[in-house]
């Protein structure tokens, strides 16, 4: 049994956006991202709202198809879709029929990793059917499963999950709107642990929370790991509560990973210049330091997903950007002992 529960490996995900025939555009929300997960640990994914995080980990369970790449879990290949290139040799996207050109797909039935593999969604009231009872929300999972031999033993797991999030028996009566976001999101994560999976994809999980209520949803996944063995990808925007929770740390910007790192050293000893000015805008407490310390402040806006920069795509806004940087992709190399970066001016930087 390997280490490694999970890897990706050359992930892409485009998405169609109007066009006909070889004239027909696509969103390149994902492209050529690989890493791997740990059993037992907690990958962090942070960047800007459109970066590709949470199709990242809606690709990975499938719940979009992926457009290539090839996903592996607990050694059992879930989707392989063969080695086929997406763009050509000059950037050109490869178009067959209005559609990427990718040959046979390899993909296995996900119904049997669906007990193994789940999603806690960003938004605690779009992802809960309001005509459902929070009783029978989160023992769909379980009749879907058949986990329960008669009604009473699904009656038992399912006041036994909502104990463990915090909830008490009374509230399976009750529908989603009479509750609060923090109790909402606290159902939606009851739901994610009915099937008693190994794997939780956390989609910005405390982004819609109050403050208040973030500190306690993020103590509780990490209690619910420390009990049932759990490992998490956790999608955040906040980088303060992702250096918290995760053992590594994965950063994003425009589909692309740019850097990957243990969590102290990404944060304490970041190389990549985008990963830096996330960095810098972490709030600090202490009024002194705050006004002592520097702001990476990144001029322009970001690229559209629909014609990304040729090139490193974080070019143009990039303050050591080359020539080198607009003709070719920076290859993902490592810097130091499990820290990974894709950047032409390492050396220059650093």
């Amino acid at each position: 049994m390997s280490d490694k529960l999970l890897k990706i490996e050359h992930l892409y995900q485009y998405f169609p956006a109007g066009g006909f025939g070889k004239k027909k555009k696509f969103v390149q929300a994902v492209d050529d991202v690989s890493f791997f997960i740990n059993r037992g640990e907690t990958l962090g994914l942070v960047g800007e709202s459109g970066c590709g995080k949470t199709t990242t980990g809606r690709s990975i369970l499938r719940l979009y198809e992926p457009t290539k790449g090839r996903i592996v879990y607990d050694d059992t290949v879930l989707f392989d879709s063969g080695d086929v290139p997406v763009q050509d040799e000059n950037g050109n996207d490869i178009i067959e029929n209005g559609s990427p050109k990718l040959g046979t797909k390899t993909s296995v039935d996900m119904k049997p990793y669906r007990r193994q593999m789940q999603i806690v969604f960003q938004d605690p009231y779009a992802s809960l059917d309001p005509r459902m009872t929070v009783g029978d929300i989160v023992g769909e999972a379980i009749d879907i499963h058949h986990l329960a031999a008669n009604k009473q033993e699904r009656y038992d797991k399912i006041q036994k999950l909502l104990e463990c999030v915090g909830l008490n028996s009374e509230h399976a009566n009750r529908y989603p709107h009479e509750f609060s976001g923090g109790q909402r999101q606290r159902v939606g994560i009851a739901r994610a642990l009915a099937v008693d999976p190994k794997f939780i994809v956390c989609d910005e999980p405390i982004s819609a929370l109050d403050v208040s209520i973030q500190a306690q949803v993020v103590n509780m996944f990490e209690d619910l790991q420390a009990q049932m063995g759990l490992t998490y990808l956790f999608i955040a925007h906040d980088l303060s509560v992702v250096k918290h929770i995760s053992n590594r740390i994965g950063v994003m910007y425009l589909g692309k990973l740019v850097e990957l790192a243990d969590s102290y050293e990404l944060i304490f000893h970041s190389v990549h210049p985008y990963t830096r000015s996330l960095i810098s805008a972490i709030p600090i407490a202490d009024p002194k330091t705050a006004r002592a310390s520097s702001r990476i402040v990144l001029e322009g806006d970001v690229p559209s997903p629909l014609n990304p920069p040729s090139g490193c795509r974080f070019r143009t806004r990039c303050p050591y950007a080359t020539e080198q940087c607009a003709q070719e992709v920076p290859k993902w190399r490592e810097v130091s002992k499990g820290h990974y970066a894709a950047c032409h001016n390492l050396d220059k930087i650093n």
